[in-house]
């Protein structure tokens, strides 16, 4: 391991079909070329049924894989209340990235729940940390394809990841479908440059 890696943990939460476990395979990957340590799980409930899914990612890190309770540095939600569940993990200092857009459990689709309202998430959560929200879902449509959502969600994240934008770009290439790439490029830019 290098010896003056940075050290900073990761949680990537979001819902099955979102592609959490993509946007924690980009980031990991790029920090072992980096020369990081990376330790990595994840878990996930009903995944391919809209459940929720965490990632963790742990760079320059010796010991475990699971990032303890009020230790993550940036809590990456790719879905809104996904961000309010998973919030335990993060560090009083760290930083949420969110997006805004919903999806829907079938309780809320059936009537039988409410989904809480986006911009009172954002309170709640403001009241406690800094936060990054805004809507993931329009600016993959902007690049070409609402399916690279979770790649705009790296490159906004990557403004807190100790890791070159340079060696996620080269990892986007080399781990989404060839005929995307260009999409998926664009979706990355397009998250970077939202966060100032």
């Amino acid at each position: 391991m290098n010896a003056d890696a940075p050290k900073f943990d990761l949680v990537i939460a979001g819902v099955g079909g979102q592609g959490a476990i993509l946007a924690s395979d980009i980031i990991g990957m790029a920090a072992v070329k980096s020369g990081f340590s990376v330790r990595a799980a994840e878990t996930h409930g009903m995944a391919q049924r809209g459940g929720s899914v965490v990632n963790h990612v742990r760079i320059g890190r010796d010991l475990g894989s699971m990032v303890p309770e009020s230790g993550a540095d940036l809590l990456l939600a790719l879905e809104p209340v996904e961000a309010l569940r998973y919030l335990n993990y993060l560090s009083k200092d760290g930083v949420i990235v969110m997006n805004t857009e919903p999806v829907y459990p079938v309780s809320v689709t059936c009537g039988s729940d409410v989904y809480p309202d986006i911009p009172e998430i954002i309170a709640t959560l403001g009241n406690m940390h800094a936060v990054k929200a805004f809507n993931a879902f329009d600016l993959a449509l902007e690049a070409g394809n609402a399916q690279a959502m979770n790649v705009v969600m790296v490159g906004a994240a990557s403004n807190y990841i100790p890791v070159a934008e340079d060696l996620l770009m080269e990892c986007i290439k080399e781990m989404v479908p060839p005929k995307t790439i260009d999409i998926n490029l664009r979706a990355f830019e397009l998250g970077r440059d939202k966060i100032d």
